[in-house]
């Protein structure tokens, strides 16, 4: 994203840039078919169950006056405008964590006074609304979001890391809640005596642990060994939704003897009920509110202002890393300006407004990347069998795979033709065969193996389109009117869905893997080495590492804590905010530049991978053919053009000698230049192996690096 201060420049340039993808962006999401359910479903699960679940924390914290129906209807409605008229579309909109809890904050401050208290509560909410869309309108015409390219790694994954938290902590508090007596209720009904508490917070642990645990499995379906390809990839794609579905049918098994109440189910009025719709006519009372707190609003909007700049811009980039390879352009600016006007409307509807969400946004991304690369791999196999059984040679083969592959591709106007398209997967196999000799002869599964290659190195791309987050929006709306359906689900079951969203938004985080690096032991540390991981752990000292961490984790729990504090916790976006200062002026006083660069570089450097090739300590054992599933392939760092490492066990190799291993390994990969070895990879390894035993340094000296594939 270009930098520009100028007023109005933003937005043009972003509107230039996504007017002359728009017709694409709807033909694109129609040309997927029937495939692009599968992403849908999946995010309108993300969407549509962590908003029923703010609506009933909602519903507590405010007396009743905001319930599941407003968020349900703020986030339909916003995620249809947003779908059609926003400019970045793979940005999801939702109502957040964040803001439920500035409606929590504000609600206990305007209930005290007796100026405002519940009835003009949503009136004076309007007000901050107003303020608020004004203050990002004037964020986005001044180029604000400019500033984007200043959050560096250490905010945006620390702010993820924050919101994987909260989710969490929404989990384990609900948990907890099931064995106590809810709010509003009378505690001499059955279901809430003691024995029959116990029993139903021990009934809520199975549901949510049960969700939990099999929905986390499904997302691995298609790596499991047992039933067909259909069966597979229709449970990684719709497992999850199924699983709450079943879940919910299990909470029905208990029917003898068990009084009304156990399990405890989802609260709502419905949208058609007596007074649930009171709040869409706020607008009448906004000049109720006394002028001295509509200019008081000012201040909750400023908060709730940064608040949604930062959390809808970070939303953004997330959902458009690089390592996604997107080729449409960003809109940061026009989506600020977009989402001021969607303030404005919710405010005076009374219902909490929508931003992007974290880690929804993202996890569109991948459901549409994996959805892409499904495509892409079925449409390149066709064409390489094809090949094959006409006894082409392996240009001729490539030529085939080429045109297949421009086929799929939707060049814009404007766009320089992408140089990487198949070349890694070309480079890898003609290296092979050129070093075997059969450069001209017929290709086979010796020189080529379809599934496998293709699977490996097809580069990542993403079916950029609307339709997916249209549909999704719209079947959210769809909930509004099935409220007595959804009060059907088991709290407990959005207590484990909580959770799973939480794990479900860890892989992939920086921040995460190096907590996690902190706890591995000195004698294990190899094997960090040995899997997928980035450059900063070869070229960065581990003490660093540790420091580095240290310091995120402690602004992490002291952005955490705050949000505990009333009132004070509003004040939690202007922590994240405060991180662009403290990495551009603190840190640097603290670390090595090129050390910080390693850690907390907006991108990844430009480094060549590096591949492994790892025998077994078994001569004897045959070499096992691991590939990574098009279904999984996102599921952890698998870019492979900005410096990760992936740990490769090369697919051609069937024969069990060792001598075999080691010939075919060397006339397909040649050995890699000692140069490329940092000193920090060569310490790295001495310290982890010094304490291995005979038999596992055999292992370890098997080990032999080898160059990029591409």
């Amino acid at each position: 994203m270009e930098e520009t201060f100028v007023p109005f420049r933003g937005i043009k340039n972003d509107l230039k840039g996504r007017l002359l993808c728009y017709k694409q962006d709807w033909a694109g999401g129609l040309r997927a078919g029937i495939r692009i359910l599968a992403p849908t479903t999946y995010v309108f699960f993300a969407s549509a169950i962590p908003v029923i679940s703010f609506g009933e924390q909602l519903e507590r914290n405010t007396d009743g006056t905001l319930t599941a129906v407003q968020t349900l209807a703020s986030t339909a409605l916003c995620g249809v405008i947003h779908s059609i008229f926003g400019g970045q579309p793979l940005l999801i909109l939702g109502v957040a964590e964040p803001t439920v809890l500035m409606y929590t904050f504000m609600y206990n401050f305007a209930k005290d006074r007796k100026e405002l208290g519940h009835k003009l509560f949503l009136a004076w909410t309007a007000w901050v609304c107003v303020w608020t869309a004004l203050l990002l309108f004037m964020l986005a015409i001044l180029g604000a979001c400019s500033l984007i390219n200043r959050f560096t790694r250490v905010a945006g994954e620390l702010f993820g890391l924050l919101i994987a938290m909260l989710f969490m902590q929404q989990a384990i508090v609900g948990v907890v809640g099931e064995f106590g007596i809810p709010d509003r209720e009378n505690p001499n009904q059955t279901a809430l005596h003691p024995s029959w508490r116990f029993g139903n917070g021990m009934f809520a642990l199975v549901l949510s642990f049960g969700l939990l645990l099999t929905g986390l499995q499904s997302r691995k379906a298609r790596s499991w060994r047992y039933g067909g390809g259909c069966l597979r990839g229709l449970i990684a794609d719709y497992g999850v939704p199924l699983m709450v579905l079943v879940w919910t049918a299990v909470s029905y098994l208990p029917v003898d003897d068990v009084p009304k109440g156990i399990p405890r189910r989802l609260f709502s009025p419905n949208p058609w009920s007596p007074g649930a719709y009171s709040n869409w006519t706020v607008v009448k009372e906004m000049l109720h509110v006394p002028p001295l707190y509509i200019v008081g609003a000012f201040i909750p909007a400023t908060m709730i202002a940064v608040l949604y700049y930062f959390d809808h811009s970070v939303a953004s980039q997330l959902a458009q890393q690089k390592d996604f390879n997107l080729k449409k352009p960003s809109s940061y600016h026009y989506d600020l300006l977009l989402l001021g006007f969607l303030v404005i409307l919710c405010g005076l509807i009374g219902i909490p407004p929508s931003n992007g969400v974290i880690p929804q946004s993202p996890m569109h991304t991948k459901s549409l990347a994996t959805l892409k690369h499904q495509l892409l791999r079925n449409k390149l196999v066709a064409s390489a069998r094809n090949s094959i059984q006409k006894n082409s040679n392996l240009g001729q083969l490539y030529r085939n795979m080429q045109d297949a592959y421009n086929g799929m591709q939707t060049p814009l106007v404007y766009q320089i033709p992408s140089s990487i398209g198949l070349k890694e997967l070309k480079d890898s196999t003609v290296q092979k065969a050129s070093s075997s000799g059969y450069i001209d002869a017929p290709v086979d599964e010796t020189i080529f193996d379809v599934d496998k290659d293709i699977d490996d190195l097809l580069p990542i791309e993403v079916k950029e389109q609307r339709v997916s987050n249209l549909f999704q929006a719209v079947m959210v709306g769809t909930c509004v009117a099935a409220m007595p359906v959804l009060k059907k689900i088991p709290t407990a079951v959005l207590w484990g869905y909580f959770a799973f969203m939480a794990i479900e938004s860890l892989p992939g985080n920086q921040f995460w893997e190096r907590i996690l690096l902190l706890f591995t032991a000195p004698s294990r540390r190899y094997k960090v080495v040995e899997d997928q991981h980035t450059t900063f752990i070869e070229t960065v000292p581990f003490k660093t590492i540790a420091f580095f961490t240290i310091f995120q984790t402690v602004y992490l729990l002291l952005c955490f804590g705050i949000t505990w504090i009333p009132i004070a916790g509003v004040l939690f976006p202007l922590l994240i905010m405060l991180l662009v200062p403290v990495r551009q002026y603190v840190l640097p006083r603290f670390f090595k530049l090129a050390h910080l660069q390693d850690l907390d570089a907006a991108e990844y450097e430009d480094a060549p991978p590096i591949a492994y090739n790892l025998a077994f300590e078994d001569p004897g054992r045959q070499v096992s053919m691991t590939t990574m599933d098009s279904g999984e392939f996102l599921g952890e760092i698998m870019t492979r053009s900005r410096g990760e490492v992936r740990h490769i066990q090369s697919p051609k190799i069937t024969s069990s000698s060792p001598a075999a291993l080691v010939n075919r390994t060397q006339a397909s990969f040649p050995v890699l230049p000692p140069q490329v070895h940092s000193p920090r990879f060569t310490n790295l390894r001495n310290e982890g192996f010094a304490s291995l035993s005979p038999k596992e340094d055999e292992i370890r000296e098997t080990l032999s690096p080898q160059p990029p594939l591409g």
